[in-house]
């Protein structure tokens, strides 16, 4: 600050110049008469503002400013900046917020003006909890800004790929459009200012496996990067006119995708006319050069200078690479002015959100209560009961107002986490499908028994009965030890008996560690299983033999247990050690006994009921990203099956045995080969990760207060056996688009409590020209008794096109009609949903006759439709 303060006569005035440095645009007021830089000209366009700044910093202070954890300049009145945020389905990692279904949810209500609505409703709380946590003078912290790292529009092009929840799903067009809308509704349409800033990831061809994706160089034909894996990243730029783009960790074509010239520069720059910043994913610039990952050159200075020469703009990263870029330029391996070019950009977009502008001209209708709203809570209730899809009715469904005696069991029925997915906010209030059952049926008898665990038998807290202090038992309890290294090295600083092994802390973020020691005397003959429910990392031995091992692991949670034989009446040395990564929590010892006494609950009460309920599935302890995790079924966060987990397979199918009509409902973010169920249950409904209020969402379609209308974004294949190695690119055999064996449920499938049919579809007539638009309509009418939402899909093909898809969705609409209601629901077919891509991955218009289906679900399919044909005339070749 000493250029300002030198002169100032009094400590009033002092004050009234500090305040000018908050808001730059303040500072014509504060110091009249003083010459205002041009970039604190609010009138001068953004990026010359942007252009003004930048040349005004030493090169040191430009080296810093190039990392997401950008610190503040006070000699040029810039607040610090950290530009990393994540807003999948709403604010996440904030504390509370408005939490929507997972992206995956979002897709299956096919509804591109719902979910730029969505969006625009995430902005607003976005700029709400940003005006909440900015600091005095006007920086903001991680997670508290306005750079949304969102929306993840990569393809889901396998069901085994954890991440494939934050997506829309396996189809390119749907993902390309709801990933227009949802930048749209991120960026606003103000005239002045950008609400937030949407950043599409991952930047490109990306979709797994997680435990290689530092490494992976994938090598996509022509065809499949033109026709599948770029043109939803192409729309997000053209159409959706998004600011920033996200830059994957995986090479492509030998080159990682951060220092990729012909992504960056050729598709980005050159054929999409992006102007805005390319950040790069968490490390990836480390992948660069790292020797166990790409090792595409040697050292740090190398891999900075060709990722900012390639197009990169901001590295998410730490200080080192700061000092990288200062060196990369002093050695001459990277010319400072692609530095000052990265950084106009990134201050331009500084400049587009009002950041150096008075805050009372920067959307001043938002204030900082404008998160978890009541509002909000309302729209993602209506987002879950939209994309909530029903697989499977055997005319069971729906309940009504009385349904009888109710047993809800299953390890997601009373869970917060299989609500919420990952890169999730906290919702204030939760609602749980137990809660949303009880809540829906408040008068009906309500048991809940959760029977069984994710990927074991349902634990409970070991009692303190069964522990003791000494091998003769003359004393129960448990010995507690904390040191004060992690490694429980040394001496413990304390010691103490308990009466079970459990702790409980708040506000208090430990960097030491606990053991317990204590004798178990087991009451009965066999397998136990044990878990340690912690807040970090966890150990149990039974005699010195490890029983589970979980003491490597991130900021979440593993769950992972371990099986051990013993006999009753026998007495085992028990050891648990942990260590705490939270700053509060409730840590203590689980187990289930051989008896499996809470799936005899679970049994007892399906036979005591007139209908069962059992929520199962996934949560995103089990799939999502490069998670610490291998366990049957389940790697590094990605799925090596895609069947119900085994344990939850067997307790449904003794729930079934009690002769109980069994309701299955799913809360997963990927597609489960439920091949059983489908054979067995009369009714299945798919939950996804529903939000917040998902539990209301899904018990008012039980009930029938909502018609169900969400549609599968993703393929439910029969078995991973069906599909290709997970680590092949080539889409051949993957997707609707190109899979042509039998299928548990389509894409496009779902089931509605009335009936549709089509009538009358109608085409432009004669020969269409390939520079003509199309438009193709058919009449949908509500045939049965209540009312319903039917999303209208088109589907084109090509069949006499060597390599065309087998199918190609080129539109969707969701239409809301009353019993006996009819209408013509129209579409317009543009140049690229009329053109195919060769093997050389030039996108074409062909002359010859294009398939149609008009129908509630793709062609073939038992969902109700007609079929339509156009024929093209002539040639024409498409821009990139």
């Amino acid at each position: 600050m000493r250029h300002v303060t030198a002169g100032i006569a009094s400590a009033a005035a002092a004050l009234a110049v500090f305040g000018a440095l908050a808001w730059p645009g303040a500072a014509r007021a504060q110091l009249p008469g003083a010459q205002l830089p041009a970039y604190q000209d609010s009138s001068r366009p953004a990026e010359a503002r942007a252009a003004d700044l930048v040349g005004r910093m030493t090169l040191e202070e430009k080296a810093y400013q190039v990392l997401n954890d950008a610190p503040a300049i006070p000699r040029l009145n810039i607040r610090e900046y950290n530009w990393w945020n994540e807003g999948l389905h709403g604010v996440a990692a904030a504390g509370y917020a408005t939490v929507f279904p997972q992206a995956i949810g979002l897709a299956a209500t096919f509804d591109e003006p719902f979910v730029r609505q969505v969006a625009a409703h995430i902005g607003v709380e976005f700029r709400a909890k940003y005006l909440d946590a900015r600091h005095r003078f006007g920086g903001s912290d991680w997670f508290e800004g306005l750079t949304v790292w969102s929306p993840n529009i990569n393809i889901f092009r396998d069901p085994r790929w954890g991440r494939g929840q934050e997506t829309y799903g396996e189809d390119p067009y749907l993902t390309a459009r709801l990933g227009v809308a949802f930048v749209q509704g991120l960026q606003g349409d103000d005239p002045d200012y950008y609400l937030t800033i949407a950043t599409p990831k991952h930047f490109a061809v990306h979709s797994g496996p997680e435990a290689s994706r530092h490494r992976d160089d994938i090598l996509p034909s022509p065809r499949d990067l033109a026709d599948t894996y770029l043109p939803a990243f192409r729309a997000a730029v053209m159409e959706g006119g998004a600011r920033s783009m996200m830059c994957a960790y995986n090479a492509v074509d030998g080159a990682p995708a951060c220092a990729s010239e012909p992504l960056l520069n050729h598709y980005l720059r050159e054929a999409w006319n992006f102007d805005g910043f390319v950040v790069s994913d968490c490390g990836a610039v480390l992948d660069i050069y790292a020797p166990d990952r790409h090792a595409y050159v040697p050292t740090p200075e190398q891999a900075v200078a060709v990722a900012f020469t390639a197009g990169m703009d901001l590295i998410c990263g730490g200080a080192e690479d700061g000092q990288a870029v200062v060196r990369a330029v002093r050695d001459g391996l990277l010319d400072e002015a692609v530095i000052d070019r990265a950084l106009v950009r990134l201050f331009t977009a500084r400049m587009q959100l009002g950041q150096f502008d008075e805050p009372s001209r920067v959307f001043p209708s938002i204030t900082a209560a404008d998160f978890d709203t009541a509002e909000g809570r309302d729209l993602a209730q209506t987002a879950a009961e939209r994309g909530i899809v029903l697989l499977r009715n055997d005319g069971l469904l729906p309940l009504g107002d009385n349904p009888g005696r109710i047993a809800v069991i299953g390890p997601n029925a009373d869970s917060i986490a299989a609500l919420v997915g990952n890169y999730n906010g906290d919702p204030s209030q939760p609602v749980t499908i137990l809660d949303g059952v009880r809540r829906r049926w408040p008068e009906v008898e309500v048991t809940y028994a959760e029977g069984v665990g994710l990927i074991d038998r349902s634990l409970e807290p070991v009692p303190g009965g069964v522990l003791c202090m000494d091998a003769a038992c003359r004393e129960p309890g448990v010995r507690m030890e904390r040191f004060s290294d992690r490694n429980l090295e040394g001496a413990p600083v304390s010691t103490g008996r308990q009466d079970s092994v459990e702790q409980a802390w708040d506000g208090i973020l430990r960097s030491d560690a606990v053991r317990y020691t204590a004798f178990l005397t087991a009451p009965e003959d066999g397998d136990y299983v044990f878990r340690y429910a912690a807040d970090g990392g966890y150990r149990v031995f039974v005699d010195d033999a490890p029983v589970v091992d979980a003491w490597n692991v991130d900021w979440r949670p593993s769950i992972v247990a371990g099986t051990v034989r013993l006999r009753q009446g026998q007495t085992y040395r028990l050891r648990v050690e942990a260590f705490q990564r939270a700053a509060r929590g409730h840590e203590r010892l689980l187990w289930s006994p051989p008896s499996d006494p809470a799936g005899a609950r679970a049994e007892a009460a399906a036979r005591e009921a007139d209908l069962v309920i059992f929520v199962g599935g996934l949560t995103a302890q089990l799939e999502g990203e490069e998670l610490p995790l291998s366990t049957p079924g389940f790697s590094g966060g990605d799925r090596t099956s895609l069947d119900l987990p085994p344990p939850q397979q067997a307790l449904l199918e003794r729930l079934h045995a009690t002769g109980t009509p069994v309701i299955l409902v799913l809360v997963n973010g990927s597609a489960l080969s439920i091949n059983w169920a489908d054979r067995n249950l009369p009714a299945i409904l798919e939950a996804w990760y529903p939000g917040g209020q998902g539990g209301d969402a899904a018990a008012r379609i039980l009930a029938g207060d909502v018609n169900p209308s969400g549609r599968l974004p993703v393929t439910f294949y029969r078995s991973a056996d069906d599909l290709p190695a997970f680590t092949d690119y080539s889409m051949a055999g993957r997707t609707y688009r190109y899979f042509d064996g039998p299928v548990l449920y389509p894409f496009g499938h779902g089931l509605s409590y009335t009936r549709f049919a089509y009538s009358d579809v109608q085409t432009s007539p004669g020969g269409i020209d390939a520079d003509v638009a199309v438009e193709v309509s058919v009449v949908v009418a509500n045939t049965g008794d209540r009312a319903g939402d039917e999303i209208v899909q088109l589907y084109v093909s090509r069949p006499d096109v060597e390599g065309a898809p087998l199918r190609a969705l080129a539109g969707a609409r969701r239409v809301s009609l009353a019993p006996g209601e009819q209408r013509r629901v129209a579409f317009t077919l543009d140049r690229r949903s009329l053109s195919t891509v060769d093997d050389l991955g030039v996108r074409r218009i062909v002359p010859g006759p294009i398939d149609l289906w008009l129908g509630g679900g793709q062609p073939g399919s038992d969902a109700p439709g007609l079929a339509g044909r156009l024929t093209v005339t002539t040639a024409a070749t498409l821009p990139e």
